[in-house]
């Protein structure tokens, strides 16, 4: 006959052996701090993010936090080129006060930034991937970072050696792959289980010059990408800017973007599989070539890069999908918030265009998707105006910090919770400073409110210019015929000038009087 114990010993019972039941939860998680992954991409737009636009390729890995959290719609970047949007996110201010306004700066790692403060919270802080901000880490009890840009495959990586100092390790293999790798074995390995963390997983790709994993080098071969509806935009509806840039399919792309010639930094191994499934492609077109017609050229070109660019988004989508799972088998799902987003967006030939810069929608707006169980509700759609501006803000709000008065953007915490405050914002200010320099795309600034968009394009070649376009997005979504100047849209267009004017006030922006050296060369005006 069995013995029926008491209620109140089986109770304490109970209590003794939920130390050990419980025995996968860490200090950490008990503390009620969250850990925090922010994963990173380099020129990953919305076009090809199947959870914003499934016509050209499916991520179900970026869709599974979309799908589990929330998705963005308006999520606009500061500064839209690779190192000042780097700068901002450290910060939590624009270029002209983090210093770091254009790709060849150097970031100044003395100042404050999010990884500190994480830091004096008790946050053990890591980051992984591309850097790109020339100085050393700082505020991260690991790094491992590429070296400069960073080569697709075979990277140099920079950490800090015995002395503390930085070294550079060369390793072998597809640098998508790798990140990842280093990114799992800090977390299964080398972070401490007792406290929280904060990992900053950050890839190259799909950046320039969109070299695949050899698994994908045929993957897409049987398929056609849809061309976008502006890819033969002749520029007659703006100003000279958008006329003298330099990132056309058509004219811009070299042969080594067309992985018709290099092989970057491949050893003879992953040469021989490279050539393999390329080699008689490149073969058919050189052949063909000179009977083709220039738009059937282009269209060849266009298949080209961007299915090279799917590519590389899809060992990017794969390593992600690892990480996830690796944190649903530690238990570490539950307590950790998910961040997805990109540097900028990119242009997928919208207006026949590679690359970022402008202030028009493909490259001002960039993915941010988020998961946060118990705080987030899944499938969540969002169109409040956010901006990477927000992003230090976020992460020290989610880790009970106090956001110093001095950062310019909000924390997005209130808006993941479902409860956009009354006073968000409604106008964004963007700038970009770099010309001369690579794509001729000129400086400029303005505003946006979601559905007028107003552009100051104030220097080229060295050149001050004075150019104004004012766009109706609802009325005119691709930005194709400038309003600026029409009588028909005064009142918008003094309202927008009156915020432009509120807004470089409140973040208190310098007027940008060095304007670089003139370029010297006689390049063809198109």
């Amino acid at each position: 006959m069995r013995t029926l114990l008491p209620f109140r010993m089986l109770l304490l019972a109970a209590l003794c052996l939920a130390p050990a039941l419980g025995s996968r939860l860490t200090a950490a998680d008990e503390s009620g701090q969250p850990n925090i992954l922010f994963i990173f991409t380099d020129d990953h737009c919305t076009q090809a993010l199947s959870a914003y636009d499934p016509s050209r390729i499916t991520t179900p890995n970026m869709d599974r936090i979309a799908r589990e959290g929330m998705r963005f719609n308006r999520c606009y970047v500061t500064n839209g080129i690779c190192g000042p949007s780097r700068a901002v996110i450290q910060t939590g201010k624009y270029s002209h006060l983090n210093g770091f306004v254009r790709n060849g700066n150097r970031f100044n790692g003395d100042q404050q930034t999010f990884p500190k403060l994480l830091q004096k919270a008790g946050y053990q802080t890591a980051i992984v991937g591309k850097w790109h901000l020339a100085s050393t880490p700082q505020g991260y009890d690991y790094y491992d970072v590429l070296k400069g840009q960073g080569p697709y495959y075979n990277p140099p990586m920079i950490t800090e050696g015995s002395d503390g100092s930085p070294v550079t390790r060369p390793h072998t293999g597809y640098t998508t792959e790798i990140i990842t790798e280093k990114t799992l074995d800090w977390l299964k390995q080398q972070r401490d289980p007792n406290k929280p963390f904060m990992m900053m997983y950050q890839h190259k790709a799909p950046h320039r010059n969109w070299r695949p994993a050899p698994k994908y080098l045929n993957w897409l071969d049987d398929v056609t990408i849809p061309e976008p509806e502006t890819l033969w935009d002749d520029y007659s509806g703006r100003t000279q800017s958008a006329r003298r840039q330099e990132m056309t399919v058509r004219e811009h792309l070299n042969a080594n973007d067309l992985k018709l010639s290099g092989y970057g930094n491949m050893n003879e191994a992953q040469k021989k599989v490279w050539d393999a499934a390329y080699g008689e492609k490149n073969k058919a077109f050189e052949a063909a070539r000179s009977s083709m017609s220039e738009e059937e050229i282009v269209k060849w070109k266009y298949q080209r890069y961007v299915k090279d660019y799917l590519r590389c988004v899809k060992s990017v989508d794969d390593g992600i999908g690892e990480v996830l799972d690796y944190l649903d088998e530690a238990g570490l799902a539950d307590n950790t918030v998910v961040i997805y987003s990109s540097d900028q967006g990119w242009y997928l030939g919208e207006h026949g265009w590679f690359d970022k810069r402008w202030m028009y929608e493909e490259s001002l707006r960039t993915p941010l998707l988020a998961r946060w169980p118990g705080k987030i509700a899944p499938g969540s759609v969002n169109d409040d105006i956010v901006s990477n501006l927000d992003f230090a803000e976020t992460f020290l709000d989610i880790a009970g910090v106090d956001v110093p008065d001095d950062m310019q953007g909000r924390s997005l915490v209130p808006i993941m919770e479902g409860d956009t405050p009354d006073d968000w914002r409604q106008v964004f200010y963007y700038h970009y400073y770099e010309n001369p320099g690579a794509h001729n795309v000129a400086r400029h600034f303005g505003v946006t409110d979601g559905r007028y968009k107003l552009i100051h394009f104030y220097a080229l070649e060295g050149e001050k210019i004075d150019d104004w376009e004012l766009f109706d997005l609802k009325d005119d979504p691709n930005e194709l015929q400038s309003v600026y100047g029409s009588t028909d849209y005064a009142d918008v267009q003094k309202r927008m000038l009156e915020q432009l004017a509120e807004k470089q006030k409140q973040f208190g922006v310098p007027a940008d009087t060095e304007l670089g050296p003139p370029r010297r060369n006689n390049r063809r005006r198109r």
